[in-house]
């Protein structure tokens, strides 16, 4: 049997959520598929900056974008409780040459329409941060750039999504495209549906489905990015995300807080070839820490409590991969970067007035997307161990099974139990903290996957395959 619907959307990371999302306003039949769980893949293993589009390059897509999702992304993570603590940024400047570039940037911030950057002299700098290291001469502040959770927005956009109506078939990877006179027929590991539209959103593969619609223009070339995380015991010696002066290929290796209470440096920036290679390299690792030592020397005397890379969807073009094609029914959301988290409910946008001037008939649901409030992980708010009142009405919200993260008994049954549940233990982490502490499920990884083996019916053993 084929499923028929409108819309079949490739990828569930944070931009392919962002549209389903955007598309469950509407009075159509939406897919949303995943060869993995929602946010799986580059999107967990992003920086997890909210950006404004300061240094981005002006008159691109990304520069437009970005600005416009950073007002939305902040706007629905107070909606529905995405953690954003607003640090603010400081571009600093190490060297006079670098220290003369800063007016460039603050020009640029300007044509990208951001214009609250702001010169801070070196005794300023000192005070904001009191543990830089020796020879910074200045900064360029960037009040408005903030730290996020990495994991919570494409489940609360996949999560609103599914409420309102879309299928979201995760686990099955698409293996074949195929034009039909209606639209499409799709092949996954799972079934065949079909689809008046499809839309490209499958980040490292998005060059692979844009070839499997029988097109071309852009190869995706991962770009590996790898960084450290301090122990929580190292988060009173930064209070902004500290950048550094960015060049044509890369923003660089920075220092920043994180919303889960630890210190992240990082991103190197590799050009591979394996979009499956996600391992840590000696050389990436000594580089991150020789930076480390002479942004913020104190980092270097806290223990290590993660290593981990990510890979960004690089291609060969300066700006993201957006094209509609009419004539097809496709649209492509490729190529899209570092900044993919903060623009992608601009993204959404886009592809939602792309279709519509396409002349797909667009009729608002009368009752609106649902209501959703997504489980706190970050430190600035209360978490369910800290909530005395919500403990007295269910006890297992006091029973603590990861004391590294806090992570509750409560918290794992309810993962297990949502709209989208957690089907083994990487969507565990990324669903509640998890595993991800000091002692990296040294501890507590044996009674996790008890916990959440009772309560999904799976044997303990499958948990750790991060498969279906």
């Amino acid at each position: 049997m084929i499923s028929d619907y409108d819309i079949a959307i490739v990828g569930a990371g944070d931009v392919g959520a962002a549209i389903a999302r955007e598309l469950a306003r509407f009075e159509l039949r939406v897919a949303l598929l995943d060869s993995g769980d929602v946010g799986a893949g580059t999107s967990k293993a992003n920086t997890a900056l909210l950006h404004t589009s300061f240094d981005a390059k002006p008159g691109t897509l990304e520069a437009a974008l970005v600005a416009r999702g950073h007002k939305l992304l902040l706007a629905f993570s107070d909606e529905v409780g995405i953690p954003v603590e607003r640090t603010g940024a400081l571009l600093v400047a190490w060297t006079h040459e670098e220290l003369a570039r800063l007016d460039a940037i603050e020009r640029n911030a300007l044509a990208c329409g951001y214009a609250n950057a702001r010169r801070m002299p070196a005794d300023e700098l000192r005070h904001r941060e009191p543990h830089l290291g020796a020879g910074a001469l200045g900064a360029l502040e960037i009040p408005d750039e903030f730290i996020i959770c990495p994991f919570t927005p494409p489940l609360a956009f996949a999560t609103q999504a599914a409420l309102a109506g879309v299928d979201v078939r995760r686990f099955d990877p698409v293996t074949g495209l195929h034009r039909v006179r209606s639209g499409w027929l799709m092949q996954t590991v799972d079934c065949q549906l079909s689809a008046g539209w499809v839309i490209n959103a499958a980040g490292l593969r998005s060059d692979e489905i844009h070839r499997l619609a029988g097109l071309d223009g852009f190869t995706v070339r991962p770009r590996r990015g790898e960084l450290i995380v301090f122990d929580k015991a190292a988060r009173r010696l930064v209070s902004h995300i500290l950048l550094p002066v960015p060049t044509e290929r890369t923003k660089g290796v920075l220092i920043a807080p994180t919303v889960f209470g630890n210190v992240m440096v990082g991103p190197t920036a590799d050009d591979i070839d394996d979009k499956r290679d996600t391992a840590s390299t000696a050389s990436g690792i000594a580089t991150l820490l020789a930076h480390g030592r002479r942004l913020l020397p104190a980092l270097l005397e806290h223990e290590v409590t993660a290593v981990y890379a990510g890979l960004r969807a690089a291609t060969e073009h300066v700006d993201y991969q957006l094209q509609a094609c009419p004539e097809l029914r496709y649209v492509c959301a490729g190529g899209i970067r570092s900044t993919g988290l903060s623009a992608s409910m601009a993204i959404a946008e886009w592809v939602r007035d792309q279709l519509a001037d396409c002349g797909l008939p667009l009729l608002e649901r009368p009752s609106g997307l649902p209501g959703v409030r997504m489980p706190n992980i970050g430190e600035s708010s209360t978490r369910p161990y800290q909530d005395a009142a919500r403990i007295a009405a269910d006890p297992a919200y006091g029973e603590i099974i990861c004391f590294c993260e806090r992570v509750t008994r409560g918290e794992i049954r309810d993962a297990a139990h949502g709209p989208l549940p957690a089907h083994d233990l990487d969507g565990l982490r990324r669903r509640t903290r998890a595993l991800t502490g000091r002692c990296q499920g040294f501890f507590c990884a044996a009674r996790v996957a008890r916990e959440l083996s009772a309560e999904t019916g799976r044997d303990t053993a499958e948990l750790w395959m991060c498969k279906r």
